[in-house]
């Protein structure tokens, strides 16, 4: 996956995210290249993806910050079949969980290196990736 065609081509073929009412601050963020989480204003549980109440105490006082962009590869797998109707033919690629520094954790994709270089435990940072004309971006992870 170190081909930027590669890249380039799974991209362009990634289903669109629908944002909803909560979901809508995050993806606006993504468009200016920033990550958000929320995070609890009464107990400062860190949160990812965006919800209505806190995953850990369940209060409704969530407020929005930018995350650092940094975590951790905590498991993986590589995708040698499409995981989606739009990714046929862009195989192998790699799908991950990544524990970010603030703590949620982050299923999404590993870019940048080829899927045998992927290891658990690998250091790795945020990248954006357009989705649609409207300007949202994939959040993906690079070593």
């Amino acid at each position: 996956m170190s081909d930027p065609s590669t890249l380039d081509a799974l991209a362009a073929v990634r289903p669109r995210p629908e944002p909803t009412p909560i979901s809508r601050p995050f993806w606006d963020a993504t468009a200016q290249g920033r990550f958000l989480i929320q995070r609890c204003r009464a107990c400062s549980t860190a949160i990812f993806y965006p919800k209505v109440t806190c995953t850990s105490c369940g209060s409704v006082e969530l407020g929005w910050e930018e995350a650092s962009g940094q975590g951790t590869v905590h498991t993986f797998s590589v995708a040698r079949r499409p995981t989606h109707p739009k990714f046929t033919g862009k195989e192998p690629y790699v799908v991950a969980i990544v524990e970010l520094a603030e703590g949620p954790r982050v299923t999404t994709n590993i870019v940048g290196c080829e899927p045998a270089a992927v290891h658990v435990g690998m250091a790795v940072h945020v990248h954006f990736e357009p989705v649609g004309a409207d300007g949202f971006a994939m959040p993906v992870f690079a070593p």
